[in-house]
């Protein structure tokens, strides 16, 4: 579930090992990049870390992040 916390929405995603993980990133980073509204976000090993706010707005919490993070909740559902 995103937390929304500190003008951000959070979520921290776990997935069997780096490929995995890392195979999820790339798949968000096609929509983050269609969607033109990118991610913070980090990665270790099997974890994957992600924050949304948006820049143009102030860095807070708009309908943009919460479609993103709609988009990115299908990719692992």
């Amino acid at each position: 579930m995103w937390q929304e916390e500190d003008n951000k929405l959070k979520k921290n995603f776990s997935f069997k090992d780096f490929t995995e993980a890392f195979g999820f990133m790339t798949k968000v980073a096609i929509i983050a990049e269609k969607m033109d509204h990118h991610p913070f976000w980090s990665n270790v090993y099997n974890q994957v870390s992600i924050e949304l706010s948006t820049h143009d707005a102030g860095d807070i919490v708009t309908e943009k992040d919460h479609k993103l993070a709609a988009a990115i909740d299908e990719l692992v559902s």
